[in-house]
């Protein structure tokens, strides 16, 4: 051997030519690479480019939509609230599965969430529930997004814009009734009202207002935001003016409070299945519609005493599988999760181990034989249910995020951050 030759692991002496190896590279022809078409990279499916994803129920939608409807009186509206992409579920399939539950209005955040439903083909009103920038006055008239207005020179910029362009600018007016988020002060709503009414570009359409407690076991700060908001209503109509569409109720107030429905109601959190307050559970029969479902990437036997994942916190006991599956942080699944949750497995509960990783999280199953349970066999490619039911087990958004001290409206806009969304039913 040449001292100046060094040992290579695989081949042996890095510096022997390669001719002298039969399996030796030979160099390949550029030009006879052959690239791969657009139409057949295309063909690849959004779940094989990846094995973590969220399944989202059109029925579910609209069941829901339905079930609040029934708890409305004929001829109260229904606003399907698909601001934050549809609380994560997806904006636009959400808003046609709504509609056709009879929802009649589509409530947003934002002016681009509202000119993206215009652009997806709705033509039902859209109302954005607080007031935008004066800058984007023009995307609302061109688009037809109604603004709710708590400040005159907003109302009077969008008067004056909509005039010169031989336009009318609809508007609902937000009362403050005591969440004190936005809103014009309930005792002053006719000073605002006689600084803007006599615009001849503007056209109250609709006034509403928000509670902050309807959710709450206590109903004494919401009967107190009903009771301004009442008033308010009567000094408007006293005045002369048409409120327009009036409404106040938010998921939890369609469901306990029937006196706050007024003209329509505004559905949120509910219409994707999740309860409001836990009053309302047995009362309305409400159907989760995510599921959020990864493959598993890695499964292996770990031998006792090693670690898993960052910071080795979790121990194997032995006679355990350790299943990788790629969804994490990133994706929504909270950190401080860790160690709290399990996951299904072929129809049985399996423990999340070790700390959750920004792509990927790890679960264990005990492979000891039991006569209460059948043994697991996971295997990579084995579907794994995060949110939602697989037979008699279930996971769902609610504990996720009792667990996590958050609310399950978090956690759902959380899992729309980069997975793909499949659409079922």
């Amino acid at each position: 051997m040449d001292s100046n030759e060094t040992l290579n692991g695989f081949t042996g002496f890095s510096g022997r030519s390669s001719g002298d190896f039969g399996y030796a590279r030979e160099e390949r022809d550029a030009t006879a690479v052959v690239p791969f078409g657009e139409d057949e990279l295309e063909e690849i499916g959004v779940l094989d480019r990846r094995w973590a994803w969220c399944e989202i129920s059109s029925l579910a939608i609209r069941h829901n939509v339905l079930e609040a409807r029934r708890f409305t009186k004929p001829g109260c509206q229904l606003m399907a609230v698909v601001k934050s992409d549809g609380y994560g579920h997806g904006a636009v399939q959400c808003a046609k599965a709504a509609i056709n539950g009879g929802a009649t209005w589509l409530g947003v955040a934002t002016v681009d969430e509202g000119v993206a439903l215009r652009k997806a083909g709705f033509e039902e009103p859209i109302l954005i529930l607080s007031e935008p920038p004066v800058a984007t006055i023009p995307l609302l008239l061109t688009y037809r997004i109604v603004p709710a207005i708590f400040n005159v020179e907003f109302a009077l910029a969008y008067g004056e814009t909509a005039d010169q362009h031989g336009m009318v600018g609809p508007y609902h007016l937000a009362v403050n009734t005591g969440m004190n988020r936005i809103g014009v002060r309930a005792e002053e709503v006719m000073e605002f009202l006689s600084r803007v009414n006599f615009h001849r570009g503007l056209d109250l359409t609709g006034t509403f207002t928000h509670f902050a407690t309807a959710d709450a076991r206590d109903s004494i700060e919401f009967e107190l935001q009903l009771r301004r908001f009442n008033e308010a209503l009567q000094a408007i109509r006293t005045a002369g003016i048409d409120p327009g569409i009036v409404h106040a109720a938010n998921s939890a107030a369609i469901f306990r409070y029937p006196e706050a429905h007024f003209d329509m109601v505004r559905l949120g959190i509910a219409m994707y299945g999740c309860h409001p307050c836990e009053q309302t559970n047995g009362v309305a029969n409400l159907k989760p519609a995510m599921s959020v479902k990864a493959r598993i990437t890695d499964a292996k036997t770990v031998p006792m005493s090693e670690g898993v994942s960052y910071g080795l916190h979790y121990r194997s006991p032995g006679s355990v599988r350790i299943c990788t599956i790629p969804i994490g942080y990133a994706d929504g699944l909270r950190r401080n999760l860790s160690g709290k949750i399990n996951v299904i497995a072929g129809g049985q509960y399996c423990r999340q181990v070790g700390n959750i990783c920004m792509d990927q999280c790890m679960f264990e199953v005990d492979m000891r034989s039991s006569a209460a349970r059948l043994r697991l066999d996971p295997q990579v490619g084995d579907v794994v249910t995060v949110i939602g039911e697989e037979g008699d087990a279930v996971c769902t958004l609610a504990e996720m995020a009792y667990l996590s001290g958050t609310i399950d409206y978090e956690i759902a806009v959380g899992f729309a951050l980069r997975m793909p969304r499949v659409y079922v039913d």
